[in-house]
């Protein structure tokens, strides 16, 4: 294998992590990492968010490079917008669980022999209740990693298209570009989680306005994202 393509695959590592570094990500996994309260599940979030994002480029990967397919620059701003709209409802979402209203909660508990339905209220200035069922909320950062993996599909297939000499190379650059970025992620959600596990048990109050700074972090610049998309880079 020549030098430069050794080259070519240890610049995608750092592109990588880097990668995971860019605003729109943090702010993402920010409102995520804010509704647990274990640095184990908030270092996965960050992992999942690295997987769901490696998994959509190396599928746009086959297509663009094996069928030497390209993106349009319409439909990638269209995906772009996609990421501004999700970072709002993201944010409200954090919002929403922060000042809505009370919600009636629903739970069985098994008494052999007999299972009973209970009802109980969550509300809006309670703290969280833990469902017990993690590893179903890591479907949440695998997706919007994926949403994330489309935006920046376009810039990425253009940089593998144009510097990598093989299809089996450029698909290689691409793994090795998502390694980083799942690495990237998952170092960077655990010190994300952080003022949030501390803060958690002890200082609720401060917990919650924390939770809402993020929040709003995440509708103020999903607007200002989807601003610039939508009429400064004229996708509207």
């Amino acid at each position: 294998m020549e030098a430069s393509l050794y080259a070519a695959f240890g610049l995608g590592l750092i592109l990588g992590v880097k990668h995971a570094l860019d605003a729109d990500h943090v702010i993402a996994v920010s409102t995520i990492v804010s509704e647990h309260r274990s640095l184990k599940w908030a270092s996965l979030i960050g992992a999942f968010w690295g997987l769901g994002h490696t998994a959509t480029l190396f599928a746009v990967g086959l297509l663009v490079i094996g069928l030497r397919l390209t993106i349009p620059p319409r439909l990638a701003l269209g995906l772009e917008f996609l990421v501004a709209v999700m970072l709002v409802i993201l944010g409200a979402s954090i919002l929403w669980r922060s000042f809505g209203p009370e919600r009636l909660h629903l739970h069985t508990h098994a008494h052999n022999p007999e299972t009973h339905a209970h009802f109980h209220i969550h509300g809006s200035r309670e703290e969280d209740h833990s469902h017990g069922h993690p590893f179903n909320s890591m479907r949440k950062p695998f997706l919007v990693g994926m949403v994330h993996g489309l935006a920046g599909s376009a810039a990425l297939m253009l940089l593998v298209l144009t510097t990598i000499p093989s299809p089996l190379a450029g698909l290689a650059y691409i793994l090795i570009f998502g390694f980083g970025s799942v690495g990237g992620m998952l170092i960077l959600s655990s010190l994300i989680g952080l003022p949030f596990i501390l803060t958690a048990r002890r200082f609720t109050a401060m917990n919650r306005w924390i939770r809402v700074v993020a929040g709003a972090a995440s509708v103020a610049f999903g607007i200002f994202l989807g601003w610039e998309i939508g009429f400064q880079q004229g996708l509207f």
